[in-house]
Formats: structure tokens, C-alpha cells, sequence
């Protein structure tokens, strides 16, 4: 494997053998049977109707440790090979809870990330950072590298400044000045007042001294989650992306939130799924993924109109169905294993350096497989204990030079 440095693979063997969970680039190394339906994703919504100004939502179900958040990082990938910026996010409680939009959208804007200009993949790792503070800068970067190229009679600065005054159309009017002030702030060199407003972007606060100089006056509550939301994607369009791809994870079950959580929840994600639906939420596409549907079991009207809006199935042949099920894409699950340990043991080899006897890598991995399959109905998606499991295994299998045992694996 010449395309992924040696630290590198190590890096994502540390990381599947440790927690069980796919590293944050790098899952296109061991992705099996996803292809089909990525590719689906990729031509009919990535390269098609999104990009060319439609929205989306999906839900994906799957077990924890079931493959949910290795989807979403694939999907993220194919959203940056089409320049699509990209925000994923673990909802969690107490943090970015999906009851209270207000901090959902700060975890987005926290979180984003736009594809490279020069086509470089960033699937092998990027030193680029997330967030609204590094997207900001980049974008200045940019266009002034794009200016400073040009030939113009108004001088570099003044057409930096025709271009950002241009920047019009944005639903909110204190988003718009706030990205406005931002960009000139760095025009400047003006790092103080670049941090400030960077701030309110952010969702950390309003300070009506500081923010109010800028022209912004609106603070993020849940009233106006929305509304800056769309101004991010409408903003993100306008400076010259396909658009926004967000994938939610749920990292906690829903049913543990309160009955009052619990039914604000419901009417967040069904107004999330109506917004995909309207003309001003254009090139957007939400991935929101679930453990289980146990949080659609309620007898209310807000439970029924959820469970409606969430009904279709997503298949190759239909692919507007919305709920996507990955455990339904592995008709085999053992020879879905095997496959995935072949791809794991050849990042192995290049982290460590190592070549196995190809019969007692066979072996291994199969033994493995087996294991990991039995123990499918636990709380631990078999997955992922397939995952930790085999790096154990291969590193018994390096050291020893033996096929590990039932019993030096431990799996139970």
C-alpha cells in the first residue's frame, strides 16, 4: 500500500483496535459493500440534484458500533471531491443536544470544513482546522491570491472591497454584515475585531459593544437558529462552494431525554426535514444518524407525522426513499467481515512494516469474523467488535507467529 504514509496507517490501526471506531480520514481504506449505494448518493444528489439546487435529508440507522459514523465520513469525502463544505457533528447531550437548535447550529459552524481548491483529497488527513475562524481566513486567502493575479485599474483593495460589498441577498442581515466585517477585519489586519466577530459566528455569545460596531444585532437563540442556518448556506453558495453537507450522529439514545426534550426533538428534526423541502434552503443535504427508531414510538400527532416523513426506504432503485439501513446492505455478514479484515490487515502491514503467512492471516481474520458474528444481538454492534478484536488478533499473529486461540482473543 503505497497510498497512505506508515504513521498514518498506524494511526488508524490505533485507533479501530482501541475505541472500535473508524479513524476521522482514512475509512475509504477498509470500505466494503457501501460502494453501491455511495455511489447512488454521489450521482444522484452530490453531482446532481443538490449541487444543482435542490436539499435532502436522510436518516441513518444503524447499531452502535454498526458502521453509522464510517458512512457519514464516506459521504463526506464524495461531498468534498464535489466542493461541497462539510460540517459533521456528535449531538450530545449537554453539548449540541438536537432539543436546542440554537446549539446545534454552534456545533455546525464549529465544525465546518470546506473541500481543497487544488483538488488535493483530504480523505488522507488534512492540517487544516475546522471551524468558522480557519473557514473565514481560508476564504480570505483565496481571494486575494484570485485578486492579487488579476490586473486591475481600482487597485487590489478596492476590488477586495467591491467583492465583499457584494456579498448581498443573505436572509440574515446580521450574518451578512458579520462575514462583511470579518473579511475586512483580516483585510486590515484588524486580528481583534476578526476574533470578535468570529465570536458571535460561532454561537458564543453576543456582546452588544463589540458585535453592535459591526452591525450585528441579532443573538442566536432558538428563534433564530433557523434563519442564520439558512444565511450559512446561502453565504457558503455565494462565495463559491457547491454548498453544505451536515451528517448528525446521534451519540445518545433519545428515549433517555425527558418527555419535554423528547417532543422538542421530534419537532426540531420534523422542521429540519420540512426546511429541506423549501426553495430558500437550496444546495443542502442533512445526514442525521440514529442507533435505533425506538424515539419514533409515541402515540402523539408529533410521533405520527415524524414517523410519515421518515417512512421510505432508501434503495439503488429508489433512491429518494429517506431512511438508509446499514445493516440491510450486508446480505453476508461474515464474508462482509472477512472482506474488511483483508483491507485492515494490509493497513497493518503498512503501519507495522510486516508481512503475514497468508494461510494463518486467513485464518485469523476468519476466526475473527466468526466470533464477532455471535455476538451480534449484544448492546456493541458486532462491527466494531470485529474491529478491536482483529487488531488483537494480528498483533498475537505478529508476535507469535501463530493463529491466536478462542481463548487468547477473549471475545465474549
Amino acid at each position: 500500500m503505497t497510498e497512505i504514509a506508515p504513521d498514518a496507517a498506524r494511526r488508524i490501526i490505533e485507533r479501530v483496535g482501541g475505541s472500535g471506531q473508524p479513524p476521522e480520514f482514512g475509512a475509504h481504506l477498509f470500505t466494503v459493500g457501501l460502494e453501491p449505494y455511495l455511489t447512488v448518493i454521489e450521482k444522484e444528489y452530490l453531482s446532481g440534484f443538490v449541487r444543482q439546487g435542490g436539499s435532502a435529508f436522510k436518516m441513518v440507522v444503524g447499531v452502535y458500533g454498526g458502521g453509522k459514523t464510517h458512512f457519514l465520513y464516506c459521504v463526506r469525502d464524495l461531498a468534498w471531491k464535489h466542493n461541497f463544505v462539510v460540517s459533521y457533528v456528535d449531538l450530545r447531550q449537554g453539548e449540541s443536544p438536537f432539543h436546542r437548535l440554537e446549539l446545534v447550529y454552534r456545533a455546525i459552524v464549529q465544525r465546518i470544513m470546506p473541500s481543497t481548491r487544488d483538488g488535493a483529497s483530504l480523505s488522507e488527513g488534512t492540517e487544516q482546522e475546522p471551524g468558522i475562524i480557519s473557514f473565514l481566513r481560508t476564504w480570505y486567502a483565496h481571494k486575494y491570491q484570485e485578486f492579487n493575479r488579476m490586473e486591475t485599474e481600482d487597485g487590489l483593495r478596492q476590488e477586495m472591497l467591491n467583492y465583499v460589498d457584494g456579498i448581498v441577498g443573505i436572509e440574515s442581515i446580521s450574518f451578512s454584515r458579520a462575514v462583511q466585517a470579518a473579511f475586512k477585519a483580516l483585510m486590515d489586519q484588524r486580528e481583534d475585531d476578526f476574533i470578535d466577530i468570529c465570536q458571535w459566528l460561532s454561537g458564543e455569545g453576543y456582546d452588544r459593544r463589540a458585535h453592535g460596531r459591526h452591525g450585528i444585532l441579532q443573538r442566536l437563540d432558538r428563534t433564530t437558529a433557523f434563519t442564520l442556518l439558512r444565511s450559512l448556506v446561502q453565504w457558503i453558495r455565494q462565495i463559491g462552494y457547491s454548498g453544505l453537507v451536515i451528517a448528525l450522529d446521534e451519540a445518545e439514545r433519545i428515549p433517555s431525554l425527558a418527555a419535554r426534550q423528547r417532543e422538542q426533538h421530534l419537532s426540531n428534526l420534523r422542521e429540519i426535514i420540512d426546511e429541506c423541502g423549501h426553495s430558500n434552503f437550496q444546495r443542502v443535504m442533512i445526514l442525521y444518524a440514529v442507533p435505533d427508531e425506538t424515539f419514533l414510538e409515541g402515540r402523539t400527532q408529533t410521533y405520527e407525522a415524524l414517523r410519515q416523513r421518515v417512512s421510505t426506504v432508501f434503495q439503488i432503485p429508489n433512491p429518494t426513499g429517506v431512511k438508509i439501513d446499514l445493516e440491510k446492505m450486508i446480505p453476508d455478514p461474515v464474508g462482509f467481515l472477512r472482506e474488511v479484515g483483508g483491507k485492515i490487515a494490509t493497513v497493518y502491514c503498512r503501519a507495522y512494516n510486516h508481512s503475514f503467512d497468508a494461510a494463518k492471516l486467513r485464518k485469523t481474520v476468519h476466526l475473527v469474523a466468526s466470533k464477532a458474528h455471535e455476538l451480534r444481538f449484544g448492546d456493541t454492534g458486532y462491527k466494531r467488535i470485529f474491529m478491536q478484536n482483529l487488531v488483537k488478533g494480528l498483533d498475537i499473529l505478529r508476535d507469535t507467529d501463530s493463529t491466536p486461540s478462542s481463548d487468547q482473543l477473549q471475545m465474549k
